[in-house]
């Protein structure tokens, strides 16, 4: 069984994996970024459906249809709010990428789609949010058979650049405008 790994310039709402991740509030709700992106994109559904989770911990993920998206599944999960690194985010943030995985495991999916979780408006500095997202999306890939597919989508130059970085790979404007054109550039097969 082949494995990819592929950091992707583009929308997360228009990713055709089994799930997408949603880098959400605890309430589940909607909000900005990527998370009121999805919601936009999803339609009034997700909003009821998720009215029903009861929200979620940072560090957690919880599951949802996919509805309007392109993905049939949405995994909810909350980032921690950078506060300094004195109050557990390092260990919240490789929760939320494991609880992700866990959750599509639990579901039978094979395929996901990432963004950058606690990058924006949570303000994880970007390179220490990046090295635990690649350290937590090999380990996960490694230890779970089923997962064939993980993207990492990307749509900042600096989150771009600190992810090939991390994966060691060229960031210069030329392969960040190539991955425009391409969309996609798979890191890692196995």
């Amino acid at each position: 069984m082949s494995k990819r790994l592929e950091l992707v310039f583009g929308d997360i709402t228009k990713e055709r994996t089994d799930a997408i991740v949603n880098s959400a509030n605890e309430t589940l709700l909607g909000g900005g970024g990527v998370d009121g992106a999805i919601h936009r994109a999803a339609g009034l559904e997700l909003i009821i459906e998720c009215k029903t989770l009861s929200g979620c911990k940072p560090g957690d993920a919880k599951i949802s249809k996919g509805y309007l998206l392109l993905a049939k599944h949405v995994i909810h999960t909350v980032g921690p709010r950078w506060n300094g690194g004195k109050h557990n985010e390092k260990n919240i943030l490789k929760s939320c990428y494991s609880r992700c995985f866990d959750v599509a495991i639990e579901n039978g999916l094979t395929s996901i789609s990432f963004p950058a979780i606690s990058c924006g408006v949570f303000g994880f500095p970007t390179d220490n949010a990046v090295e635990i997202a690649v350290q937590e999306i090999k380990h996960a890939m490694s230890r779970s058979p089923q997962i064939e597919l993980v993207r990492v989508v990307v749509q900042d130059f600096l989150v771009w650049r600190a992810y090939c970085a991390a994966f060691g790979t060229p960031s210069n404007i030329l392969s960040f405008a190539a991955a425009k054109f391409r969309l996609s550039e798979t890191i890692l097969e196995l």
